[in-house]
């Protein structure tokens, strides 16, 4: 579904809304007999779309969204040429990041076009649609019935790109009184992935994903369909994994290269790198390596060989996103929280072979009930579910918990105190009421995002609601004036660096909510302009947080500096700092940009991506560094981090799990058009 692009950041991206928007008591009341879908997710029902026709023949739709504690509220006018194709769509309302006015029009055969971030007109023409930068789901319905009116199943889309339409699977399922058999359409040319649709007959029936659209009275046929849909698309991977990603008949050797030693957190020029079964059989000086006959050889000379990244923040996807980390070179993620069955799927497919991927380190998510509860969460409300969560995730195979902000603060020692007696980390983001020093002392093992670790200087008001949108506002707000000297801050660094809390900053992301402009790339996105599937980028230029009130840009940079240098502050004090992004994978390199912009040298910021995730979860033995032994999960870049970090991008060769892939490879199997610039 396009829009959901634009929720990457899934309610963390907030803004007040613009005055300019259509407020919510002028947006069109629905009739009572009106289509209903439900919104909803692992953690209930977050909203409703509501569609109708009027008695001219426009078709209206109604949106309603709370994402913990963002609001959506839009309604959407379509009227449709005796073709079907749309001459007229109006959007009103607002988003959490600010007016979602937008606006389409054909008139005397020439079309135009309006949204929140471009505008444009030219020759209307026949299969020629407008795909919404927002809308409601009717926008998304109005393009899939299109599709299927096509006849060879493609539409070209304003404002640039093409979608393409495909049967995909089949599902028999009942709400306990109608018993029906849905179909699902694979959509490809929105994003990275194709995005599935279901049909009843010729009738739109669902989108399913980690949030879904369901007719209201079937809501509890969501997994069955997510199911379905899933074990379709996994049909697929097998033969992609052995067109793309070889295993290598003899040894692999990377010559003449400059390595990055992790351990020593040093570079080291003209190194010869042996790989033999998937592992790194020899590291030596160029003039004296031996290269194995037969070997396939890689030469090194203005390339830089690095071990495989890790995302320490990544809420793995569907089964396009292995493609794109390993594009980028990322061969590990540490998953914080996601469906809990499908993610356990996924990542034993990759684990046998039969997918493309990175290792995954995996989190059960763990949260409170409310409208602020997090979409994947394991739901709990009192110390005997709390504890039952934890055992299942020691059960099920995870490697920890990850706490967030609608939990009981009562309860985090006791689970805290559970899952390391099971073995498990503790993590997250810190519960509403809680600072974290107080989290920490209850037992968390790490804090994730680096506005958390902030909350120990913000207001007692900003740390009560900090499981809505307090948690940007407040450290946006307050951030620039934190004293890290005070009392409360010392108290708390020095318990960091006592007990080597770890941090998981994700600044990017933090980057874009604070100083992002709508209408433009952010500085994690600028490198990959005019290779992203256009619907993609075209999502990127959401922006960020629009100030309330008296609160100025320029407070914002300032605090957002202030982050960065509370980074620092844990780096000091040798407490480990775990690169993430909490997108999409393409804002990893930032994040190590803005550690160096903080005042890492590069060969310290680069550990934070590479040795100390290998370390904090206990698979230094077999990754994490280029030590004969290891695993070969490498990354051959083009260019020179130790002197331009952002070279890191440059990614030309992966290795993970025995297998040689071309970087363009990857790139082109979902989409991109080419390397970043």
């Amino acid at each position: 579904m396009v829009r959901w692009f634009v929720f990457v950041f899934a309610a963390v991206v907030a803004a007040q809304v613009a005055l300019a928007a259509t407020p919510e008591k002028d947006l069109a009341k629905p009739p009572f007999d009106a289509e209903l879908w439900a919104i909803v997710s692992g953690a209930g029902q977050h909203g409703q779309s509501q569609r109708w026709v009027d008695k001219d023949g426009v078709r209206w739709s109604r949106e309603s969204l709370n994402l913990r504690g963002f609001r959506t509220e839009l309604d959407q006018q379509i009227a449709f040429a005796p073709n079907g194709s749309v001459v007229r769509l109006e959007v009103r309302g607002f988003v959490p990041q600010g007016d979602a006015a937008e606006s389409y029009r054909v008139d005397k055969g020439s079309y135009s076009f309006k949204s929140a971030v471009d505008s444009g007109a030219g020759p209307a023409r026949s299969n020629l649609f407008y795909s919404t930068f927002g809308g409601t789901l009717d926008a998304t319905i109005a393009l899939a019935d299109a599709l299927r009116r096509s006849p060879d199943g493609t539409i070209d889309l304003l404002p640039s790109g093409r979608l393409r339409l495909e049967q995909l699977t089949t599902a028999e399922v009942s709400n306990g009184r109608v018993a029906r058999t849905l179909t699902a359409f694979a959509i490809t040319g929105f994003g990275f992935s194709p995005t599935p649709v279901w049909y009843d007959g010729d009738k739109f029936f669902a989108f399913v994903d980690v949030m879904s659209y369901v007719p209201d009275r079937w809501k509890a046929v969501v997994p069955a369909l997510s199911k379905a849909q899933d074990e379709a698309l996994a049909a697929r991977a097998p033969a992609l994994v052995q067109r793309i990603a070889k295993r290598p008949k003899g040894a692999v050797v990377f010559r003449n290269v400059q390595i990055y030693d992790a351990e020593a957190r040093a570079f080291a020029k003209a190194k010869t790198v042996v790989v033999k079964d998937g592992l790194i059989a020899a590291v030596a000086d160029a003039d004296a390596a031996e290269v194995p006959a037969g070997a396939e050889v890689f030469e090194g000379e203005g390339r830089t060989l690095v071990p495989g990244l890790w995302d320490n923040h990544m809420h793995f996807g569907d089964d396009s996103t292995g493609l794109l980390l390993l594009s980028q070179g990322i061969t590990s993620v540490r998953d914080p929280g996601n469906k809990p069955d499908e993610l356990m799927a996924r990542k034993k497919r990759i684990d046998e072979g039969k997918l493309l991927g990175p290792r995954i380190i995996p989190s059960l998510l763990i949260d409170g009930p409310g409208v602020r509860s997090a979409q994947a969460a394991v739901l709990v409300r009192d110390e005997a579910e709390a504890i039952a969560a934890v055992k299942r995730a020691k059960a099920d195979g995870f490697f920890g918990i990850k706490l967030y902000g609608s939990l009981h603060p009562r309860l985090v020692k006791p689970m805290a105190d559970e899952a390391h007696a099971l073995g498990l980390r503790v993590h997250g983001h810190v519960p509403a009421g809680m600072r974290p020093l107080e989290a920490i002392r209850a037992g968390y093992d790490e804090i994730t995002h680096a506005n958390f670790a902030m909350m120990q200087g913000m207001p007692d008001q900003v740390v009560r609601e900090s499981n809505g949108e307090m948690r940007l506002f407040g450290p946006g707000r307050y951030g620039a004036t934190a004293n890290f000297k005070s009392a409360s801050f010392t108290e708390f660094l020095d318990e960091v660096g006592k007990r080597k809390t770890a941090i998981d900053p994700t600044l990017p992301v933090l980057e874009t909510i604070l100083l992002g402009v709508r209408g433009k790339l952010g500085n994690a996105y600028a490198p990959f302009a005019g290779t992203l599937p256009p619907q993609v980028e075209r999502s990127l230029k959401a922006g960020g947080l629009q100030p309330p009130g008296d609160l100025t840009r320029a407070t914002m940079t300032k605090s957002f500096a202030k982050l960065q240098a509370l980074v620092m502050e844990f780096h000091r004090r040798g407490s480990p700092v775990l690169a993430g992004t909490d997108g999409f994978g393409l804002e990893l390199v930032r994040e190590l940009e803005l550690y160096v912009d903080a005042g890492m040298k590069p060969e310290v910021a680069l550990a934070a991506a590479t040795i100390v995730p290998a370390q904090t979860f206990g698979v230094a033995a077999e990754c994490g560094s280029i030590t004969v032994g290891k695993k070969a999960e490498l990354a051959l870049v083009v260019g020179d981090p130790s002197k331009r970090i952002g070279d890191l991008r440059n990614v030309e060769i992966v290795m993970r799990a025995g297998r040689v892939m071309k970087a363009e490879d990857l790139r082109a199997a979902i989409g991109i058009a080419g390397p970043p610039k």
